[in-house]
């Protein structure tokens, strides 16, 4: 057994026992470079997830009660064994969804510092005593965990966007029923692994594979799931939106994005080509926070893609096992016909394909790392996601032209900037529509700071001392007769 294969679950976590589907229906699960199927999952739906809920109803009775620094110590522990195994962990989730050794290894690595960072910030999760407006009263503001949590996740990032949902649920002493995505299960059953080796008590976290809208369905319907955290497209985070309704849950959304990339005459061009290499093709473009329309000032535009295309053609394009890879596959079929829809709108609307524009001689779901310039707002792309390694350049005259382009957009979740005038950083600070704002970087996202967006790319934040909040409810408690 290879020791990735260690870690690789193919029953879901219930109840602290790892079962099947009472259907015995299972799912494949496929690795993207290869096609070969590496394993199954069971296809569970609704009568799992009721089991699954029953149990971390039953769990937060006693695991919301258990004293602050064992909650701290088995978060530690956690941590540790993260650590322990990242190499294997990595391999893991490489070989479900394709992203490049490194980069993998880098997301069990963050992932281990959110559960670090919020056993540190669960010890910092104060309340207040306020001044009361008469004699004889106090006012105390406690905070004390939401209860059972609902967890969707995503394909693209399949460890770390549950260790951010994981981790501050557990540190304030709520319990879990995760959902990772079908593409990628194997890293969301791993978390269940390693938290029965470090001795998380039995239905605290329930992992659950199988059908989206049963799981989510039966997550929405029951009272018992207070809080819904759900990483994935705003169509489906505004679903579950008005589903929550029904049962008045607290929900966290971080949905779709549009990231603009803002290149300035008076920018550090060799800085900006390695952050545009950075933002855009990491994980083959499918982040939500990659640049996803590169608008670069006329002064500088001709040699910024140049510097641009000479960097992207060196990007090696392979396995993700395969040293040196720094571009895999994208995750489906699906996926390939959305960047070429996407190139063949440009296209017709008289952008130049510089780079690539094509599938890889590769084959399968492998894409040539693109560089498209003459972009124009009336493109698609302009308004929709792009996930792939599709970098369309657009030029720009002015600082207000740019501004108003870059906010032309429902979707307010990450943007970038390249500049050396510190007034226009701070001028942009203030009017960019986003949530997060790279000044003269294009890799952001830290434990330490809050990620997430604003307008339809969400609700809530993930990270920072503000990731705490959406796992607590906060009591008001009056005492009078001092």
């Amino acid at each position: 057994m290879s020791d990735w294969q260690t870690w690789q679950r193919q029953g879901n976590f219930i109840g602290g026992a790892w079962v099947g589907a009472e259907s015995g229906k299972t799912i494949d699960v496929t690795n993207p470079a290869t096609g070969e199927v590496i394993g199954t999952v069971p296809a569970c739906g609704t009568a799992e997830t009721h089991r699954a809920i029953d149990a971390a109803a039953s769990a937060f009775q006693t695991f919301s009660a258990m004293d602050l620094m064992s909650r701290v110590g088995l978060l530690w522990k956690l941590h540790d064994a993260l650590m322990d195994n990242q190499a294997a962990l990595a391999e893991l989730l490489t070989i479900e969804m394709g992203k490049p050794l490194a980069e993998a290894m880098g997301e069990i690595a963050i992932g281990a510092q959110y559960v670090r960072w919020f056993a540190e910030e669960a010890r910092r999760a104060k309340g207040e005593i306020v001044p009361a407006g008469v004699n004889g009263r106090r006012i105390l503001v406690t905070k004390h965990p939401v209860g059972v949590v609902g967890m969707i996740t995503p394909w693209n990032f399949p460890s770390s966007m549950l260790a951010r949902k994981l981790a501050p649920a557990l540190a304030v002493g709520c319990t879990v029923v995760a959902k990772p995505a079908t593409a990628t299960p194997y890293s969301g059953l791993a978390w269940a692994a390693l938290a029965e080796e470090v001795g998380y008590p039995a239905g605290v976290i329930n992992i659950v594979t199988g059908s989206a809208r049963a799981i989510a369905g039966a997550m929405m319907a029951r009272s018992e799931v207070r809080k819904v955290t759900f990483t994935g497209s705003t169509e489906v985070g505004k679903e579950l939106i008005r589903a929550s309704a029904d049962t008045v849950k607290k929900v966290s959304m971080e949905l779709g994005g549009n990231a603009p990339f803002i290149v300035f005459d008076d920018a550090d061009l060799d800085a900006a080509v390695e952050g545009a290499i950075v933002s855009k093709y990491r994980n083959s473009g499918q982040t939500c926070v990659c640049a996803n329309r590169i608008y670069a000032q006329a002064g500088v535009h001709d040699a910024f893609v140049a510097k641009l295309v000479e960097r992207t053609r060196a990007l090696k394009v392979g396995d993700g096992r395969e040293a040196g890879v720094a571009q895999g596959p994208l995750i489906d079929a699906s996926a390939v016909a959305k960047v070429e829809e996407l190139l063949d709108d440009a296209k017709a609307k008289g952008a130049e394909v510089v780079l690539g524009g094509s599938r890889h001689q590769l084959g399968g779901t492998f894409f040539q790392p693109t560089v498209l310039t003459g972009a124009t707002q009336d493109m698609a792309f302009a308004r929709e996601e792009i996930f792939g390694p599709l970098a369309p350049v657009f030029r720009f005259e002015t600082e207000e032209e740019v501004i108003a382009m870059a906010n032309a957009t429902e979707f307010g979740l990450a943007s970038y900037v390249y500049t050396r005038d510190l007034g226009r950083a701070f001028r942009l600070n203030e009017r960019l529509a986003y949530g997060m704002i790279g000044i003269n970087s294009g890799l952001i996202t830290t434990v330490e700071a809050p990620f997430g967006g604003v307008k339809e790319s969400g609700l809530g934040k993930e990270g920072g001392s503000q990731g705490l909040e959406d796992y607590l409810d906060t009591k008001y408690v009056c005492i009078d007769g001092i």
